[in-house]
């Protein structure tokens, strides 16, 4: 019996491909260390559990809801943004998803067709391309080199857009895999970019609440009063809060989008879960003191990780983020797929091959260091520098 194409065409998960590497490991180097999914190393404060589990036992909770999200939750976000962006951003503008995967997804399926296409910059956030990839809309890779920082240049994007139409630019930023951070300049003259192709610029900040304060606010482009017609924001709020398990993410678009967004809506998730809504529209304000200490947390991580890798002889340190980093193999080395199967296999350490995320990574390792701790994270040069003495 025939399946769909498109689907067979898509690459098969990442994660659980690393899954597998990992299982052939026998413990010699000690316990297995798993840098390979963006999860919070840390868990969620008492207090929001606590309301996850009463609205999860409420009467209020177990029915339908509206289509976009409930009002309250959309309400907070939208203060949110305003604070952290200094624009305005009201509730209309906002329509909460059961998560961000699944807000990429029904964007796309908002602004492409099948046999249409969407620039990506490369390293690309791998379900980015595969959520294109099972519509039958092409990806065109708009190459981020490490010479660069891993951040890509506008007049790169206009002169591939001339021998390749799109309907969009995605850009995520802080970056996955690379953890860049994209200079407020640059994301204006993409902005603008795609505003004079008629273009749709569909920014991902996904990782923007671990942003410092020297980085924020990020962009203006909320500043714009046009931005409604060209603009899609996503957002997620599982890093952030630590409820992956709760699948919630958000759209900021204006009302042309939103109105045909709706229907996406209502096909494919009905209403977003219930329980986390009501939960997350009281920790937005009311846990940004938390949120703060995270961020705090997550830049000592940073810092230790760089400092630790910098000691690797051979080893380099191409980029480093908010929850990545993204690590260049040695000279000699085995290229990245068989080198992360090795490093699985032989010393317990998984990380996620450079070409999980598009062409021309075959160097390159993403390292998802925020999931794990400091005493977890001293371990990961000597295993690192015990696997290239053997495979050297």
């Amino acid at each position: 019996m025939m399946l769909s194409a498109p689907l067979l065409a898509t690459a098969e998960p990442p994660i659980p491909a690393a899954r597998i590497w990992a299982a052939r490991y026998a413990g010699a180097a000690g316990p297995a260390l798993d840098l390979t999914q963006a999860v919070p190393g840390y868990p969620p404060p008492p207090e929001l559990l606590a309301r996850l589990a009463e609205a999860a036992g409420s009467l209020a909770c177990a029915g339908y809801g509206p289509i976009d999200g409930d009002a309250q939750l959309r309400e907070a976000l939208a203060a949110d943004i305003s604070g952290f962006y200094g624009a305005d951003v009201t509730a209309a503008d906002i329509a909460i998803t059961a998560g961000c995967n699944l807000a990429f997804a029904m964007t796309m399926a908002v602004l492409a067709a099948p046999g249409e296409a969407v620039m990506l910059p490369a390293p690309w956030y791998f379900n980015h391309q595969m959520a294109l990839s099972m519509r039958g809309v092409r990806a065109v890779p708009l190459p981020a080199r490490a010479e660069q920082g891993f951040v890509p240049d506008p007049a790169e994007a206009a002169a591939l857009m001339d021998a390749n139409p799109v309907r969009a630019l995605v850009l995520v930023t802080p970056n996955n895999p690379t953890g860049a951070v994209y200079p407020p300049e640059t994301i204006q003259a993409f902005a603008e970019l795609c505003r004079a192709r008629g273009v749709w610029l569909v920014l991902d900040e996904t990782y923007r609440d671990f942003l410092t304060e020297a980085q924020s606010p990020p962009h203006a482009l909320f500043g714009d009063p046009a931005w409604r017609d060209g603009l899609v924001h996503l957002y997620s709020f599982s890093k952030a809060y630590c409820v992956p398990g709760h699948r919630l993410g958000a759209v900021a678009a204006g009302p042309g989008f939103r109105a045909q967004l709706a229907k996406a809506l209502d096909t494919w998730q009905i209403c977003p879960a219930r329980p986390a809504q009501a939960a997350l529209a009281w920790a937005i304000p009311a846990l940004a003191a938390w949120r703060a200490g995270n961020r705090a947390l997550m830049a000592e991580r940073a810092r230790l990780f760089r400092a630790e890798i910098g000691q690797l002889p051979g080893w380099r340190l191409d980029a480093i983020g908010t929850y990545f980093a993204y690590l260049r193999l040695p000279d000699g080395a085995p290229d990245a797929e068989a080198a992360a199967a090795s490093l699985a296999e032989t010393q317990g350490l998984m990380t996620l091959p450079g070409p999980f995320f598009g062409p021309g990574q075959q160097r390159h390792l993403r390292l998802a260091f925020a999931n794990a701790g400091a005493e977890v994270l001293a371990q990961v040069p000597g295993r690192l520098e015990e696997w290239a003495r053997q495979a050297g």
